[in-house]
């Protein structure tokens, strides 16, 4: 079966990883149609928007999504790039579970001494302390107030918490919950008891919870000790950073935008962002978006691509190919994995 997929390369060094990682799709045998969208910083510069509004509505007839990298400061300000583009189509295609895996590929050296962990990290995304509630009041006087309202609904926990306690369950039994609920008794406190409820319908599951901070200290003292680590929108959003650090940077960290329903697409896209200082320069790691290419094959059935894929890129990382940051070009690292793929 084909699957049509819609590459958005966006900013900065998406546009040169997004274009690797579809001729390493290519050379895996993955059966894929792809039609590529321009909607980034410049589109919005020169369209004052980031997608047309009939964006979402094009992407909901495709059967995955794969983002290179969206944002550029200096030009556009985060907050319009994000709010217009990644979080609206994660928001308008459910994509509450945001996954990213935190492990060492061959002959890439971590910061930690151990190379023995395999954490899969859950994020929930699609609200929290991102559902942007809030506002500005008094705005430049010295009574100004801004508040951001963090929203957590039975559903929406409840559904992220579910997804992860299936994937310990296929996984190594272990699931870790992620919370605050010492000091913030609502939200959180709210969280562990959904985690408890849920509990009781997976006893094959060990069920253990951790303050984000006390987390922050395993994934660096013990790392090998997780196996599904499940937190809020902005938990996970700062543990799958350090998961990406403990597994020799940002170059190597791939995630997807899973819609476990499958009611509307997915996306797929490495979390390095665009890295505006060294676009251009053809020394972008393209690891990462290679790894979220393998997700999406996976995601979407066609397995053995996707397996094609990591065995090629850790295939190259164990000559050492790609694993020290900016010694090696993209040109590089893409050919020694099309190397491999050809084998």
């Amino acid at each position: 079966m084909t699957h049509r997929i819609a590459l958005i390369p966006g900013d900065g060094i998406g546009i040169p990883v997004t274009q690797a990682a579809m001729r390493v799709v290519t050379a895996s045998g993955a059966d894929v149609q792809t039609v590529t969208f321009p909607w980034s910083c410049d589109h919005y510069l020169q369209h004052g928007v980031m997608m047309p509004d009939d964006g979402i509505e094009t992407l909901r007839g495709f059967d995955a999504i794969f983002l290179g990298a969206v944002g550029w400061p200096a030009r556009v300000p985060d907050s319009v790039s994000l709010h217009g583009l990644l979080l609206p189509i994660r928001k308008a295609f459910v994509q509450y579970a945001n996954i990213r895996p935190h492990r060492l590929l061959e002959g890439v050296e971590g910061p930690l001494k151990t190379r023995d962990f395999d954490i899969l990290c859950i994020r929930e995304n699609t609200e929290g302390e991102y559902s942007g509630a809030g506002g500005r009041v008094h705005v430049g006087t010295p009574d100004e107030v801004a508040v951001e309202t963090a929203i957590f609904t039975r559903a929406g926990v409840e559904r992220i918490l579910r997804f992860g306690f299936e994937q310990a369950r296929a996984r190594r039994g272990q699931l870790a919950s992620v919370t605050k609920s010492n000091a913030q008794r609502h939200t959180m406190v709210f969280w562990d008891q959904v985690t408890d409820e849920l509990a009781a319908e997976y006893p094959d599951v060990q069920v253990t919870r951790y303050h984000i901070d006390a987390m922050c200290a395993r994934m660096v003292m013990a790392p090998e000790s997780l196996d599904v680590v499940v937190a809020s929108n902005l938990f996970g959003d700062i543990l799958t950073d350090l998961g990406a650090a403990i597994q020799g940077g940002l170059g190597f960290a791939a995630s997807a935008n899973i819609d476990p329903t499958r009611s509307g697409p997915s996306m797929f896209e490495p979390v390095h962002g665009s890295a505006p200082d060294i676009a251009d320069k053809g020394i972008a790691n393209p690891m990462a978006a290679f790894w979220s290419a393998a997700m999406m094959l996976e995601h979407l059935g066609q397995t053995a691509p996707a397996a094609r894929i990591m065995v090629a890129m850790e295939a190259a990382t164990a000559r050492g190919i790609g694993t020290q940051p900016g010694r090696d070009t993209t040109d590089a690292i893409t050919a020694a994995v099309l190397a491999q793929l050809k084998d």
